[in-house]
């Protein structure tokens, strides 16, 4: 099943948003509600600030639902086997307290039926077990009240 994406744009960035990823920590439009604002439509403005502002932005999203690609760079080829970074060696995830696993790099997720996802940046994995998006978080653990 195709991933479904948003992508926003300006002269130097766009920005593309994956919603099924979203894992809701409200982080992007409380860091910058110029851009990102949840009751607008569409939600993010990329004329709100500048170019250096929304990578910020962007960058501290834990789940990975946003991400960027600057418009003057021609996207990387995907390639699913090889995924890791020059630092490769250590792998930092994190444990976020009542919350999922937040891994800080470029993954590849290895389904049981064989398939291959890769993830670029971070990535939140449900630990409560109640993500309808699984292994992604997708904001459930709150509503469930998972403690760990």
């Amino acid at each position: 099943m195709p991933v479904k994406t948003h992508k926003y744009t300006n002269n130097d960035v766009t920005v593309i948003w994956q919603p099924e990823m979203c894992m809701h920590s409200t982080i992007c439009f409380k860091g910058l509600i110029e851009v990102f604002d949840p009751k607008k439509r569409p939600w993010v403005n990329m004329e709100g600030a500048t170019t250096e502002r929304i990578i910020e932005q962007v960058r501290k999203c834990p789940s990975g639902a946003l991400s960027y690609v600057m418009n003057n760079e021609q996207a990387p080829e995907e390639n699913n086997s090889a995924v890791l970074s020059e630092a490769a060696n250590v792998i930092n995830i994190q444990v976020l307290p009542n919350g999922p696993l937040l891994i800080q790099t470029d993954c590849v997720i290895t389904y049981a039926d064989g398939r291959q996802e890769t993830k670029k940046g971070n990535t939140a994995l449900c630990r409560c077990g109640a993500s309808a998006n699984k292994p992604f978080c997708d904001g459930s653990h709150r509503k469930t009240g998972f403690v760990g």
